[in-house]
Formats: structure tokens, sequence, C-alpha cells
């Protein structure tokens, strides 16, 4: 634990070096050798056993995204990291020993920020399998973010997710980021079925807080307008 730590605190100093090749709009040899440096540090922090490195290991991940240098093995990191306890288990006799919701959530942020196809893919492996209400509302509200919605994938993934939630633990916060996605991802959705029972369950459903059921409400009727006016009918 000793070295791990000691490393962490190396990787804070090398990293803050780091800082300074990426303000350079022409990517020099050193540079390229710091960044995939910062790749590796990232990497063996995201990996460790301990949860105060993983915890390092997402602010830097953090300031690159913010910064917009985001590599590959960065958004790998990151979805490990998204996947902690969930998709990636570490288990002592039998314990499940890295069951950790806060860092699966900011990490589903963070990939809502990068915005890619594989950033993608794995908030919807998230959303998926996840239990967590905080991280199952991170990774819808990143799927909104994010936009991508081919095959109607992520609206299905979506409405999948809460309505598992809705009947093991309804969340009003997660009721609530539903919504919001599906207005964002509404005139990218090919057959709106599953998004439109999806809409009026959260509406009728009255363990919900009533500004949610309204929303729901609202965009139910907005579909409905538009489809009147024209829609495909789905």
């Amino acid at each position: 634990m000793k070295f791990l730590k000691k490393s962490a605190a190396c990787a804070v100093v090398a990293l803050a070096t780091f800082g300074g090749f990426s303000q350079s709009n022409e990517q020099s040899v050193e540079s390229a050798y710091f960044s995939t440096v910062e790749d590796v540090v990232i990497t063996e922090l995201a990996n460790s056993d301990e949860r105060d490195n993983k915890l390092v290991a997402l602010q830097y991940l953090e300031s690159a995204v913010n910064e917009g240098r985001t590599s590959p093995d960065m958004i790998v990191a990151l979805g490990n990291l998204a996947g902690e306890g969930v998709t990636l288990q570490s288990r002592t006799n039998g314990r499940l020993m890295n069951n950790f919701p806060d860092i699966r959530a900011k990490s589903c942020e963070l990939l809502g920020k990068v915005a890619t196809e594989e950033a993608k893919q794995s908030l919807v492996k998230i959303a998926l399998a996840d239990n967590e209400p905080m991280v199952i509302t991170a990774a819808v509200r990143a799927l909104g973010d994010i936009g991508i919605n081919n095959n109607d994938e992520v609206v299905n993934t979506i409405s999948w997710a809460n309505k598992r939630n809705r009947i093991l633990n309804p969340t009003s916060s997660l009721a609530s980021e539903v919504v919001l996605a599906y207005e964002k991802l509404a005139d990218k959705v090919e057959d709106k079925n599953a998004m439109v029972s999806e809409l009026g369950a959260i509406a009728a459903d009255y363990r919900y807080v009533k500004p949610v059921r309204n929303r729901a409400t609202a965009l139910l009727k907005k579909l409905k307008d538009s489809s009147s006016n024209g829609g495909d009918g789905k």
C-alpha cells in the first residue's frame, strides 16, 4: 500500500510536469514521449487496487478531458473505472473489494464529455449492468449529452435501465435524467415506441415527484404533436 501511494505521489509530480507540454500546438518528439508516459502512469493508477490511486487517476483524466487532449489509452482507463465493481470485479475470499459507485459515476460523467463511439459503448454497458441509481443516472445523462443513437440502441438502453429501476427502486433523479436524455435524442429516434412507453410510465407513476411527471407529460405531448404534424407515426 505504501508503495502504491508513493507511486501516486510521484505521478502527481510527473503529471504536473506533463501539463506544460500540452500547451504546444505542434507536438514535438519530446511531448509525444511524455504523453505516452502520462498514459502509462494513468493506466497504472487506474488499475491499482487502491481506491486513492483510482481517484488520482480520475483527477488527471478530468484535466485531460477538459483540456481536450484525451488519448485512446485514457478512454480505455475511463471505461475500466466506470466498470469498477460491476464489469470489472476484484474479490478476496469471495468478497467484492472494488465496489466504488462514486468512481463509476464520475467516470461516466467524463465519458460523456469525451463523446466518442467508444465512450458511448462503455456507457451503454454500464447503464445495462449497474444497479446503483447514482451510476445509472450519470450514465444516462452522459448518453444524452453524447447524442449518438444508431439503430435506437441508446434510447432502448435508457428505456430498459429505467424500467428495471422503476420496478425495483424508483428514483426521481434517474427518471428526470431519462426525460432530459429523451428530449436531446428525440429527433434521432427511428422507432419511438420504447421511449413513449417509458415516458407514459413515468408520467403516471406518483412515486416520482410532480415536476418529473409533468416534464414527461410535456414531452409526450410534444412527440404526439410532432407526429400529427407530419411525423412518421411511430
